[in-house]
């Protein structure tokens, strides 16, 4: 089915690389108009030119009320109005710890992965309630479903986030708005690259890793995974999703793994 998001239009934060970029770039073939937003500037317009004239490139650092703001409105000066919101833009962050995490780089952490979200959300739905549609979507982590699989902030911002969009579907709903968000696993992106093989761009370095990992046998979890889901919660197939948190982690938060539990072979 092509033209999903005809007519739509879409603005992505973190839309340099990883799963902006392929959101972007999926959200066009679709039909749709997005303005990408990153803090890689140089990076960024140069996806935005290869998208084409369906796309643009706004400098912006989500910590930054102004930036995110100046994102919405360049979307609706650009394009006449918003329909996608995709808060996508995100860190790792302080690692260690909590007796040993220092209050300045825990509270930066914060900043951009729960702050930048709240930001996003508050300047789409100023737009978005006047014109009682849309469809809000942000970027969570299966880190944000159960603990143990991050840093601290990390975990706590992600988790905060899905509790958020709860809020947010609940508050925006008798607008005609809706609120979800998608929650991967450890997917092949720049940010998990570096993170295993200390290289952003060695996204074939870190394939093998995440296909052992995978409780899908020999199926790594791909960008394209998550700009799927995007795309569905961004068009009207989804028009009565509402507060959801979309997992793309092949079952993993469910108990699937990649060996065999032990009631199938008779073990404890």
């Amino acid at each position: 089915m092509a033209g999903r998001l005809e007519g739509k239009v879409a603005a992505i934060t973190g839309g340099a690389s990883g799963f902006g970029e392929t959101t972007g770039r999926l959200f066009v073939a679709e039909g749709a108009q997005v303005v990408l937003a990153d803090i890689q500037r140089e990076r960024g317009e140069g996806v935005a030119e290869s998208i084409g004239s369906a796309a643009r490139f706004v400098s912006c650092d989500v910590t930054s009320e102004a930036d995110v703001s100046n994102l919405v409105d360049t979307a609706v000066r650009e394009f006449g109005h918003l329909d996608v919101m995709f808060n996508n833009a995100g860190i790792v962050g302080v690692f260690g710890p909590l007796a040993a995490t220092p209050a300045d780089e825990w509270k930066a952490t914060i900043d951009v992965l729960l702050n930048g979200v709240f930001y996003g959300m508050k300047h789409a739905a100023r737009v978005m309630v006047p014109r009682e549609s849309g469809s809000i979507i942000s970027t969570v982590s299966t880190a944000g479903v159960v603990g143990g699989l991050g840093p601290h902030a990390y975990t706590a911002a992600k988790h905060a986030i899905v509790g958020l969009t709860k809020n947010a579907a609940a508050e925006l709903c008798r607008h005609g708005i809706r609120a979800n968000c998608i929650a991967p696993h450890a997917m092949a992106t720049p940010l998990t690259a570096e993170a295993f093989v200390g290289d952003r761009d060695d996204i074939d370095g870190v394939m093998p890793i995440l296909e052992e990992m995978s409780p899908l046998k020999g199926r790594a979890g791909l960008a394209t995974d998550v700009a799927n889901a995007a795309l569905w919660l961004g068009s009207d197939e989804s028009g009565y999703t509402n507060g959801l948190c979309l997992t793309t982690d092949a079952g993993f938060t469910t108990g699937s793994r990649n060996e065999a539990p032990g009631w199938v072979d008779g073990t404890p």
